[in-house]
């Protein structure tokens, strides 16, 4: 063999080995992919669940309020999120059956704002209306103040509000009877928005419990979903009395120019997704879409339920699949899958970054949380009680907050100059407390000191390795409310 040819053999081998390391990699990464089962929560009807700027929300029907939303960064935190109260302004006319919150991002009359579409009255299901909350800046969590009954004048009984732009346009979806709640079969309506929160014009009905399979228990058409892909609307709804196993999906499609006109609706014959005897599913409705956090999957959120015996109450859970598209440009929602069924996350899911807090004067401590009260301490266990994510502040921007990593939706505060991790919930009161300004370190400047929003004269430091705010007037307080910002 030549020396020429023995290098180039030699080089050649290595290039294999490579490729072969590399399909290893690639090979033991897919195994790694990140997996879980339904359900998301143990009991959640009705929900609604976007993924927006990193963090998956969801919400569900609360009967009363508050309104509650969950955050997190991948679907195993969701799971584990606080269910955090957003809207809690729930006067005696709409404090009863507080249902099917949805929240749309929309460019409104004061700019781009989040706002709740749920349902709810006095004392009777005849009562029901859409009432619409507004957020006050672009965070999904809020805060909210409501806006209004989206049906104004009209007073028109309502449920199950949603949103769809059309050309530019935005309209409401929801479920109503023709008058007053007399007993109708309740069919899904349509109308025009002026703004988002108050309707405008006529409204149409484009669609009526008509195929015996809307008919099961009660005729009943409920929660419009609208689904837009490749320039064509469709919009999904419940059919039949939720009550009945065989509650379940039916699809609408927009086929005409006019969304006003009824004639521009076709219905579906027969059901698109329902209940799954053999997997143990029953009732599957009500739901919601959203997207992959890479945009490359289509996913439906819905309810269900475990047992045929099983109707319209908390034994509901949230769930969630993929879903695909049929050759025609329609939807397949395929079957709702068992709650054995393992299934990989959304593609894209990954952990956003966190960071651990290092003491100044004690090095080889870290600040965590251990049953909730905060300390440094030198070993960490688990890890993850000691990882926190920076997070624009509660209470205003220029500030941080810091939100758990394996506690989502729990932020540190201070409460009675303590340091505590704790659910947020919703109150002024708990952003003020879980606000910091980030300054230069009061020890050493290239290190951080953190500045109570609240109490502007106290900062963050330990004090016998327990976590509270003080004022800082010694050099040794000065060490004490010193840390480095690490990975």
């Amino acid at each position: 063999m030549t020396t020429t040819f023995r290098r180039a053999a030699l080089c050649l081998a290595s290039i294999l080995l490579l490729l072969l390391g590399s399909l290893i990699t690639a090979s033991g990464a897919q195994a790694q992919q990140a997996t879980f089962t339904n359900p998301l929560n143990a009991s959640g009807a009705d929900p609604w669940m976007t993924y927006h700027d990193g963090y998956y929300y969801l919400m569900t029907t609360t009967w009363t309020g508050p309104l509650t939303m969950r955050k997190a960064a991948t679907i195993a935190g969701l799971k584990n999120a606080a269910a955090v109260p957003v809207f809690t302004d729930f006067p005696a006319d709409r404090d009863h059956y507080v249902w099917a919150p949805e929240f749309h991002f929309i460019n409104g009359p004061n700019g781009p704002r989040w706002y709740i579409y749920y349902s709810a009255g006095a004392a009777g299901i005849e009562d029901q209306r859409v009432h619409v909350a507004e957020s006050a800046g672009t965070d999904p969590m809020g805060p909210y103040t409501y806006k209004g009954m989206v049906f104004g004048a009209n007073d028109w009984w309502g449920i199950d509000g949603s949103v769809v732009t059309i050309a530019n346009q935005q309209y409401l979806l929801w479920s109503g009877v023709p008058g007053q709640w007399t007993g109708n079969d309740p069919s899904i309506y349509i109308a025009r928005l002026g703004t988002p929160w108050s309707v405008t014009g006529a409204r149409t009905m484009i669609s009526t419990p008509e195929h015996a399979w809307e008919n099961v228990g009660t005729p009943m058409n409920e929660g419009p979903a609208v689904l837009q892909h490749n320039g064509r609307t469709f919009v999904t709804y419940s059919a039949s009395n939720c009550g009945t196993p065989d509650y379940k999906l039916g699809l609408l499609e927009l086929t005409g120019s006019n969304p006003l006109a009824a004639s521009a609706w076709t219905k579906k014959s027969t059901p698109v997704f329902e209940r799954n005897d053999a997997a143990g599913v029953y009732g599957p409705g009500h739901n919601g879409f959203f997207k992959s956090p890479d945009g490359t999957e289509d996913w439906i959120v819905y309810h269900a339920n475990d047992a045929a015996s099983e109707g319209c109450g908390n034994t509901r859970d949230t769930r969630i699949q993929e879903f695909t598209w049929n050759a025609d440009g329609t939807p397949n929602f395929g079957r709702p899958v068992s709650k054995s069924t393992v299934l990989p996350v959304p593609s894209g899911e990954s952990e956003p970054p966190s960071n651990r807090l290092q003491s100044y004067n004690f090095q080889d401590r870290y600040v965590r949380h251990a049953d909730y009260d905060i300390r440094i301490d030198a070993a960490v266990t688990p890890a993850l009680d000691g990882r926190f994510r920076l997070v624009p502040g509660l209470a205003g921007t220029g500030y941080v907050s810091f939100e758990s990593v394996n506690f989502p939706g729990h932020y540190l505060r201070h409460s009675n100059y303590d340091m505590v991790l704790a659910p947020n919930d919703g109150t002024a009161l708990f952003a003020a407390d879980a606000t910091f300004r980030q300054v230069p370190g009061l020890a050493d400047a290239t290190w951080s000191s953190f500045q109570s929003y609240n109490f502007p004269t106290r900062y963050l430091r330990h004090d016998n390795y327990l976590l509270r705010i003080d004022p800082i007037t010694t050099t040794l307080g000065r060490a004490d409310a010193t840390f480095r910002v690490t990975s």
